[in-house]
């Protein structure tokens, strides 16, 4: 008998309001304790731990030992690529009639989706680069770098022939949970997010998923891309 991933378990951890929230905190890809979980998910530090001990065993979170402190992370991009998508299953319309709060519009606007850039930002700057012939979508949801497109990231400081592929491919297509359209995956999504913030265009917060973007950034967006963040900022973004 060929043996079978158990899509059950990990469907009946994640199905948990609380574990999601722990989990969804932590798709930035960075580790956070126990106590900041316990936050996020708005339960104790008791039944954080009783839900961190599942999650572990489930093989979706690692955690990590410094001194007296345990640090939870994901298990790997590929359960972020997880989450993201399962977020994206749902009503176009939000069940919530309440207003956004001002933090999900910034996470709305723009954030990290573990090790990449997403939100308005991330699939306007992805469709800035289909635009200008730099990157184009191929078969299994991969993006392909167009010569045009091998030169400009180099002129940006960027050797795509020095990035090496996943199993997963180089440059991927991800679907975006809030705008349900793709940004940009994979390891030129990863390199090229690390380059617009040592640019000085990005910067991650240090506190949430929420990526700012600043005023060099709006400029070379605009200009290197077409892409202009005056149109798809919240109301309440300042």
């Amino acid at each position: 008998m060929n043996p079978q991933p158990n899509v059950a378990s990990a469907a009946s951890l994640i199905a948990d309001p609380a574990r999601a929230a722990i989990l969804m905190a932590l798709t930035d890809g960075r580790a956070r304790p126990a106590g900041e979980l316990a936050y996020a998910a708005s339960v104790t530090a008791q039944t954080a731990s009783s839900h961190l001990g599942k999650l572990l065993a489930g093989g979706l979170l690692t955690v990590e030992t410094e001194g007296r402190h345990r640090y939870y992370r994901l298990a790997g991009p590929h359960v972020a690529q997880a989450l993201e998508n399962l977020a994206s299953i749902g009503p176009l319309e939000a069940v919530r009639r309440k207003p956004l709060t001002r933090d999900a519009q910034k996470l709305q606007f723009a954030r990290c989706c573990y090790d990449h850039l997403a939100g308005r930002v991330g699939v306007g700057v992805a469709r800035g680069l289909q635009e200008r012939g730099f990157i184009i979508p191929v078969a299994d949801k991969q993006f392909e770098v167009t010569p045009a497109g091998a030169e400009w990231f180099g002129r940006m400081g960027l050797d795509v022939t020095k990035i090496k592929p996943t199993r997963r491919g180089f440059a991927r297509q991800c679907l975006d949970w809030t705008e349900r359209q793709h940004h940009l995956a994979g390891p030129l999504g990863v390199q090229f997010l690390s380059l617009l913030c040592a640019k000085g265009w990005l910067r991650r917060s240090k506190t949430s998923r929420a990526v700012q973007v600043t005023p060099q950034g709006l400029r070379e967006l605009r200009e290197q891309l077409d892409v202009d963040l005056a149109e798809i900022a919240p109301a309440t973004s300042g």
